[in-house]
């Protein structure tokens, strides 16, 4: 079905153009004012115009860089971040950005530039089939090989990307497509067969989810990323309130509801907090809000939330019931069904009144005590949590903060107060390694008012620390908090728990007494800040003076830990029943309500 859109509204005058004129046009009628990217042959004639464009170009130094920087923008801003790179090894590079923005649901295009029409298939110098490559890590993708189909399809591919579940799209403009002529006019004809999100929830299903939500004796509202994505937070923050149910909020969803409203019982998962595992493994009613099951939340699928009732909520009809069947599935957009299902539940406790909960509630709030989120300390020796802790009681309230993946990751999780939406970017699904500092610098330039931390490690810190020249030269200044251990602390972790302790190549220093790479000295390489922290007593003051100096780039080098660990844990593959508190200490149950 074909059909009109209006991105922004621009005079429908017609003129003639180059495709690569043509592509830059559009994304200047598309509203877009910030692009990541790195030239090259195939996406060099589009570059021309770019010189001129009305929109700010940022040249990274990695082609990953620049779609984990258009992932940042996404995250911290909720519009549709842009990356342009060139074709070959500059699209392959990129693919990572889009797999993991495929798993979090992040709206992003990227335009990759590709040989000429005539040359594709004859392994011309710099050609790879991107198209074919990244099929199953986008939502879509396209192939644009003439110059008259390039603004319709880069309108339809911030639509695709922007609507319905959000995601990367992909595409790939051929050097021809650039270099032809074209007649441009705006807005153009969108024609997306098949394509049409279902954002409105049938009644009769929620209906059914107010029934069993309101006669709930142990209910649970887990809330996934799509409660960010949808803008949902001030509607669950209601839900919350109406329901009196307690609140568990996934990697992604952190600060969609306050990690300190009394409702929320923590992280849950792998290394969530013990409580919020044991709301969800002991739920009668458990309601999905725009989660997918995922396998470090479930454990092992076949023994998670044995006795509950499952209501699936989720804008994507595929995720329904793929993992754990929902006996209440409503598909549509998660704001407007929380907003629609807040009436249906209020006209059920009219009739039948609402629950009593202090039971569950004092179940609940004894686990919460007798296995708060806590962690030992050594004498000598940087906790790294107690930086984490630091830095969220030091920094501005409204500080977004970025991570890369592992312990540091998941220390965040733990120790931050995520008190907002779109303040917490991190990789869920795919746990790439290194997005910390991209991501950031995508955020900062999203959000230049806040105050922006990437919290990493030193492993992920050395895939992407190049992308700290971008922002000095480019003027970004965000501040990292480099947690060094000189491993790879959660590999290392697991070799220490799964394999007796055989440390098979997770140890990044060479045992000598000067690191590789020291790194004060590249980051002041970069012309950033440098600040190395080898004391607790030197904390608050590192990170006071970080968080004063806006003119550059900050790196913050904390030595912490080598041994520090992360805890709670589910081994992987076990019942969520089996949650470890500290090492070799299980969770146990004796005040069952």
């Amino acid at each position: 079905m074909a059909t009109s859109r209006t991105p922004q509204e621009a005079s429908s005058t017609s003129r003639s153009m180059s495709g690569a004129q043509a592509l830059v046009a559009s994304l200047e009628q598309l509203g877009v004012t910030e692009v990541f990217g790195l030239p090259g042959g195939a996406i060099l004639p589009t570059y021309d115009p770019i010189y001129s464009a009305n929109f700010r170009h940022i040249l990274v130094r990695h082609e990953q860089g620049a779609g984990h920087a258009a992932e940042g923008y996404a995250l911290a801003s909720g519009k549709v971040g842009c990356a342009i790179v060139t074709s070959g090894p500059a699209a392959t590079n990129v693919m990572t950005a889009l797999a993991d923005a495929n798993l979090d649901s992040v709206p992003i295009v990227v335009i990759t530039g590709q040989v000429s029409a005539s040359a594709i298939g004859t392994d011309a110098f710099q050609e790879a089939d991107i198209v074919g490559a990244s099929l199953p890590l986008t939502k879509h993708n396209f192939l644009v090989k003439t110059a008259q189909e390039i603004p319709s399809t880069i309108a339809a591919a911030f639509h695709v990307a922007g609507t319905g579940r959000p995601g990367p799209v992909l595409v790939d403009v051929t050097k021809s497509a650039q270099n032809g002529v074209c007649e441009f006019t705006w807005p153009p004809t969108i024609d997306l067969p098949g394509y049409r999100p279902v954002t409105k929830p049938r009644r009769k299903s929620l209906r059914q989810a107010a029934l069993l939500l309101a006669r709930a004796q142990r209910p649970c509202l887990y809330v996934g990323g799509g409660a960010v994505r949808s803008g949902a937070h001030e509607s669950l923050a209601t839900l919350a309130e109406v329901t009196n149910a307690p609140v568990v909020t996934t990697l992604t969803a952190l600060g969609a509801f306050p990690s300190d409203h009394p409702h929320n019982m923590g992280m849950p998962g792998m290394h969530g907090a013990v409580a919020a595992v044991r709301a969800m493994q002991r739920s009668d009613v458990l309601v999905a809000l725009g989660a997918r099951f995922d396998d470090r939340v479930t454990g092992d699928i076949t023994s998670f939330a044995p006795e509950a009732k499952v209501i699936h909520v989720d804008i994507d009809p595929a995720e329904i019931s793929k993992n754990r069947y929902a006996d209440v599935p409503i598909v549509g957009d998660l704001k407007e069904v929380i907003d629609q299902l807040i009436p249906q539940i209020r006209e059920v406790q009219d009739e039948e009144g609402a629950q009593d909960l202090s039971g569950w509630y004092r179940h609940l709030n004894y686990v919460r005590e007798r296995y708060p989120m806590a962690y030992p300390s050594k004498d000598g020796l940087i906790a790294p949590q107690y930086v984490i802790e630091r830095l969220s009681a030091l920094s501005p309230e409204d500080t977004i903060y970025c991570t890369g993946v592992g312990q540091h990751q998941m220390w965040a999780a733990q120790f931050l107060n995520h008190r907002h939406p779109r303040h917490f970017l991190t990789s869920g699904g795919a746990g790439t390694m290194g997005v910390a500092i991209p991501e950031a610098m995508g955020a900062k330039v999203a959000r230049p008012d806040k105050t922006v931390w990437a919290i990493d490690g030193d492993g992920c810190f050395q895939m992407t620390n190049q992308e700290l020249a971008t922002c000095r030269i480019e003027g970004i200044p965000i501040k990292i908090a480099l947690l060094n251990n000189e491993v790879l602390g959660m590999v290392h972790q697991w070799q220490t728990l799964f394999y007796g302790s055989r440390f098979s190549n997770t140890i990044l220093h060479d045992g000598g007494d000067h690191p590789v790479p020291d790194f004060c000295k590249l980051a002041e390489a970069y012309g950033c800040h440098a600040i190395r922290v080898t004391r607790t007593q030197d904390v608050d003051a590192a990170i006071e003076e970080a968080n004063a100096i806006n003119d550059r780039p900050v790196v913050v080098e904390f030595r912490v830990d080598p041994d520090a660990e992360v805890w709670p844990m589910v081994p992987a593959g076990h019942s969520n029943d089996d949650i470890i508190y500290a090492h070799g200490h299980k969770a146990v149950w004796d005040n069952e309500e």
